[in-house]
């Protein structure tokens, strides 16, 4: 059987640092093409010494989807399959067998010619010990026609062909990411604000400008761009709607409206009930109110939830020891030990060095003896 073509593409500026880790990451492919916009230290001469195929373009005014475009358009014709990835993101050893292996053992779901997209399994920040922290299945696995990227920033792979698209999903491909602390996301702002402004009916546009207005402090802001998201007739993501009430409830709570939060967080939960992240932003606050029954009650339900989403961002605190540390310690204050001694140990079963919860599990055994 004949091998795929794989070709990884990518744009970068000033990102020597990360080059030659990223090159051996990639390294599995059959072509790296990269197209600098605009480098000033020796990031070109580090790629091209190591194999890589680099183009210098200039992108003005700059936009990603822009960059990625012609940054796609130099991929040859002839590949089987596209990669992007940034320099600062790695893949795990083995990430062409597992691309390739589940690329050819799709059984299509329509007659005839298909077209196909990657999804696979992103590690957006990991904790210091190397373990999982922000989660989310990627998309830029794609195949060479038919796809272009659009939006100015948190820029998406579209697919313009004709054949029906079906999605495979990677088992074994795993993309982790390094970012750089220094880099600065003060173009952020400007840009998601420039994207509105040039297509005020994209949903996927105004939930990222709001959720930056979040991350900018800039909190009524935050509420209005989101409230006038979820009114959208277009925004039927559920995900995407209850993350959007996840960030409505964290403004109220930084504006001290503890009650509009709690109101929001209800929605939220209702709006994607299959997802541990609401609850468990939901117990956070409720525990700083201490709320124990509350924050016992959503801890219980989010351990319900078995399953990560494979369409959504997964937050590394609905998954690590804080749900049973929580509920732990809300059992507690409950005056249910036997329920806070077997949280307390599952929470350490998961982080077994945390000094903190070792001492939580020593008070819990001493409050259950005595009682």
């Amino acid at each position: 059987m004949n091998q795929l073509k794989i070709c990884v593409y990518a744009i970068c500026k000033n990102e020597s640092k990360f080059v030659a880790a990223w090159m051996n990451s990639m390294g599995e492919a059959d072509e790296i093409i990269v197209t600098d916009t605009g480098s000033t230290d020796d990031t070109v001469e580090k790629l091209l010494k190591l194999g890589a195929k680099v183009y210098i373009e200039e992108i003005s005014p700059w936009r990603f989807d822009e960059a990625r475009n012609i940054s796609l358009s130099h991929v040859p014709e002839n590949a089987d399959i596209c990669v992007c990835t940034d320099l600062d993101e790695l893949f795990e050893p083995g990430w062409r067998k597992a691309l390739e292996t589940a690329w050819r053992n799709h059984k299509p779901q329509h007659e005839g010619p298909i077209a196909k997209t990657g999804r696979y399994i992103y590690n957006w920040s990991l904790k210091a010990d190397g373990s999982t922290d922000v989660q989310f299945y990627y998309f830029k696995v794609h195949e060479r026609q038919g796809f272009q990227w659009k939006c100015p920033i948190h820029e998406y792979v579209d697919y313009v062909g004709t054949a029906p698209l079906e999605t495979v999903y990677i088992s074994g491909m795993v993309l982790n990411h390094y970012p750089d602390a220094a880099k600065s996301r003060g173009s952020y702002l400007p840009l998601l604000e420039m994207a509105v402004e040039e297509s005020p009916e994209d949903t996927r546009m105004r939930y990222y400008l709001g959720r930056e207005y979040m991350y900018q402090g800039q909190w009524q802001k935050s509420i209005d761009t989101l409230s006038l998201y979820l009114s959208m007739p277009k925004a039927i993501w559920n995900e995407e709607r209850c993350a959007a009430m996840r960030w409505i409830a964290q403004s109220f709570h930084q504006m001290g409206n503890v009650k509009q939060a709690y109101g929001w967080y209800f929605r939220a939960v209702a709006e994607a009930p299959h997802m541990r992240d609401p609850y468990i932003e939901f117990a956070k606050l409720c525990f700083a109110q201490e709320d124990w029954p509350m924050t016992y009650y959503m801890t219980k339900e989010a351990l319900k939830i078995e399953e990560k989403s494979k369409t959504f961002v997964n937050m590394g605190y609905a998954w690590d020891a804080t749900p049973n540390d929580l509920c732990a310690i809300a059992a507690y204050h409950l005056g249910m030990m036997g329920e806070a001694l077997r949280h307390a140990q599952l929470a350490l079963e998961t982080d077994p060095q945390n000094e903190r919860l070792q001492k939580n599990l020593h008070i819990i055994e001493g409050a259950q003896k005595n009682k």
